[in-house]
């Protein structure tokens, strides 16, 4: 069996989620992966547009391979004026090929201080249909989300 195809993104700087009931698309800035040797976050992007770090594109992962794969995501919140936040893992999260496909969508109560939340999915990924993972939280305000990982494992 073929080593995995893998793409992990990091930030570490204080990203603003707004208020409301929309799910925002977690951005991660380009050049700062931790490794992304299959070229899945590239700013250059595979429908022919060119993404900047502030576009909800710069969360985009397009897989370079289809097939089945490992999602998962590191989520830090600071303590805040919510009583829920929620995130998911999405297929195609800003419409652009396939249609949008949201799935292990999870909310979390807080509990005292800030919230540190780590998940894991699989799914099946195709070529052409990127994959995020967005978040919302339901403060009458917008609260920064202090750092993300998403990770994409490939196994072909």
């Amino acid at each position: 069996m073929a080593a995995p195809q893998v793409c992990s993104l990091i930030t570490t700087g204080p990203q603003l989620i707004p208020a409301g009931e929309a799910y925002t698309v977690v951005r991660f800035p380009f050049g700062t992966e931790s490794y992304d040797e299959h070229g899945m976050h590239d700013p250059a992007q595979p429908d022919g547009e060119t993404a900047t770090d502030g576009h909800p594109r710069a969360g985009l992962i397009w897989p370079s391979a289809d097939g089945w794969a490992d999602l998962y995501a590191m989520l830090f919140w600071p303590d805040g004026g919510y009583n829920e936040v929620r995130d998911r893992f999405v297929r195609d999260p800003l419409d652009l090929s396939t249609g949008h496909d949201s799935t292990c969508t999870q909310d979390h109560a807080p509990t005292p201080g800030g919230q540190y939340l780590a998940k894991t999915w699989g799914m099946f990924v195709k070529v052409g249909t990127p994959v995020s993972v967005m978040v919302r939280h339901n403060s009458g305000s917008g609260v920064n989300l202090d750092f993300a990982e998403f990770k994409l494992a490939i196994h072909v």
